[in-house]
């Protein structure tokens, strides 16, 4: 009885996180504002050696 309520609560817990996930309005955004989220450039590491 156990085993099955373990397996239930994880399963609905993960249900939720997937269910707001998909919810999220950013998700509607196609264009290339910032909104909701930060989007941050990659960072280049310099080369051993040279001064940036």
């Amino acid at each position: 009885m156990i085993d099955i309520f373990a397996l239930t609560l994880a399963h609905a817990l993960m249900l939720i996180a997937a269910w707001r996930l998909v919810r999220r309005p950013e998700l509607d955004d196609e264009g290339g504002r910032e909104t909701g989220i930060a989007r941050r450039k990659p960072v280049i590491p310099a080369e051993p050696g040279r001064d940036a």
